[in-house]
């Protein structure tokens, strides 16, 4: 299992978080201690979630190792990770690219969550007891606080992980495994493309959900899932930004 596998597969772990990327020394001093593949996919993969590596930036070897002071076998073995993952794509040839989804294939992932995610809203509704909803609150007020800190990476983990739990509430193996499945390719999709302000609105329609799903509401519980998940997927921004000009040695410094 890769190091980013619970983040794309299972939306991490509640008591998991990817590493800051560490303060480093301009390259013509020492850094210390050397890192491994591991520590340095993490921080890569941190800097893609904070949108310092834009979609379809290049990852070159060489630079990589000049900021990490490692030798280039190295690199490869933390971009093979990254691939694994989904957060790059490696082109024969041609180098290792920061992951560009577009904007058919969310459009056919949020497709298939809409569906699946209505007759999860019905069933939840209709399971979901009190000891459900307190720890739901409390996951709802792990999020605000991500928002309010400004924490990326623990604002995307928690958002998604907020569908799993759910899905986890109503008990159904084979529901949670398809939308464990779904939301590990939404991952990367809303991790590369979402900005802070649809974040916020996201997390405001988990709180109407829960709401609505608590008074017993199920037609309009199951009419705000479906509105949720539309407004995630029509507010993506799937314009280039700046990926052609990144400085990718200053990006990893920063």
């Amino acid at each position: 299992m890769s190091f980013l596998s619970g983040f794309l597969i299972d939306w991490l772990p509640d008591d998991f978080a990817l590493p800051a990327a560490r303060s480093r020394a301009p390259m013509t001093q020492e850094v210390s201690p050397d890192p491994s593949a591991d520590d340095i996919a993490k921080e890569v993969a941190a800097a893609i979630v904070a949108h310092k590596l834009p979609p379809g930036t290049r990852l070159r070897e060489e630079a990589l190792a000049r900021v990490y002071k490692v030798s280039r076998t190295k690199i490869r073995a933390a971009l093979l990770m990254l691939s694994k993952d989904k957060l790059i794509n490696i082109v024969p040839d041609k180098g290792a690219f920061v992951s560009k989804p577009d904007a058919n294939e969310a459009r056919e992932v949020y497709a298939v969550r809409r569906i699946l995610e209505a007759a999860l809203a019905k069933e939840f509704v209709a399971r979901a007891t009190a000891a459900d909803y307190r720890r739901i609150d409390a996951h709802l007020a792990e999020e605000r606080a991500a928002l309010e800190a400004g924490d990326v990476q623990k604002r995307n983990q928690l958002l998604g992980h907020f569908h799993i739990l759910l899905a986890e509430t109503v008990g159904n193996s084979v529901l949670t495994g398809m939308l464990r499945e779904l939301s590990a390719r939404s991952a990367v999709i809303t991790v590369l493309y979402q900005s802070s302000h649809d974040a916020s609105c996201s997390s405001q329609e988990h709180h109407a959900f829960i709401e609505a799903a608590r008074a017993g509401d199920t037609d309009r519980a199951c009419a705000l899932m479906d509105e949720h998940l539309e407004h995630v997927q029509t507010a993506l921004n799937f314009t280039d930004g700046a990926a052609a000009g990144s400085d990718l040695v200053t990006a990893l410094l920063s």
